[in-house]
């Protein structure tokens, strides 16, 4: 095993405990199985318990988190007369229903009813805020073995543990575009810096941050969230940035930035973390 050529460091942990809204940024964070201690294990579902995202609804956007004791704050950025919602990081079994999300129906716990008021309230449509514990076994790929050798498992995420991406590889797509983009368009858990060239991330297949191993499995390709505005809710009215990340990262019919991994069920993660491949 050897050293990059140049000093690769983790620079940024990043968890988002609600699937689709706001992040919060971490100094080191907890291993598990399903990826990052306490990210996306909470879902908000509509009426018929299908999971809501920004694809569909982009004010979500507009419910920043922020960290809490045991938990976290949900804000409306734009309504203060909706005083904070303070969510624990874990609920517990009281209530339970089944939820589908992409393809796959989850069982999963009820959060508290004044949750599923104030979001319905925030978001103009009856919802739910539901959680999912570490009983529930969502797994990787399962109609793709190849991929998911080990049978690793997922959270709330769209579709693996971890998401990866370079600030070099952010910054070669900002010297392209007309108003540059913050790295929350793209939601990664895990930012690198320190690369030689942009986009080296998409080569990589077996490496290790702060001695544990992870695995590239594949690039991730973007969506209509990449477009929308975090601080606002707004969708940019040319496609940006995917228009121009289509020049120059599409794949097929994917337009790429970033990477999904898998990693080890244990352990903690550090900012500054140097990042070897091997």
């Amino acid at each position: 095993m050897s050293a990059l050529p140049s000093a690769i460091t983790l620079s940024g942990i990043f968890i988002y405990p609600v699937k689709s809204l706001g992040g919060i940024s971490l100094p080191a964070a907890n291993l598990t199985p399903l990826g990052l201690q306490h990210d996306r294990r909470w879902l908000i579902v509509d009426e018929r318990n299908r999971f809501l995202t920004q694809r569909e609804h982009a004010e979500m956007a507009l419910l920043a988190v922020e960290p809490a004791y045991n938990g976290f704050l949900l804000r409306h950025r734009q309504r203060p007369e909706l005083l904070p919602l303070y969510v624990p990081f874990e609920a517990t079994p009281e209530r339970t229903l089944f939820v589908t999300i992409w393809d796959d129906m989850v069982f999963a716990w009820r959060g508290a009813p004044e949750a599923d008021e104030w979001l319905s309230e925030a978001l103009g449509q009856t919802c739910k805020l539901v959680y999912m514990s570490d009983m529930v076994r969502r797994e990787v790929d399962p109609d793709k073995p190849e991929l998911n050798p080990t049978g690793t498992l997922v959270s709330f995420a769209d579709g693996y543990p971890y998401l990866l991406a370079s600030e070099e590889s952010l910054a070669e797509l900002n010297a392209r575009l007309a108003e540059p983009v913050p790295m929350n368009r793209f939601r990664p858990n895990l930012v690198v810096r320190g690369l030689d060239t942009a986009d080296a991330e998409m080569q990589w297949a077996n490496f290790q941050i702060g001695g544990h191993a992870f695995r590239s499995v594949r690039g991730c390709g973007r969506c209509v969230v990449t477009t929308i505005d975090q601080a606002t809710a707004q969708k940019n009215s040319t496609s940006e940035p995917l228009r121009t990340l289509a020049t120059y990262r599409k794949q097929g019919n994917k337009i790429m930035f970033g990477q999904n991994v898998t990693g080890p069920a244990s352990g903690q993660l550090r900012v500054g973390d140097a990042v070897v491949l091997g």
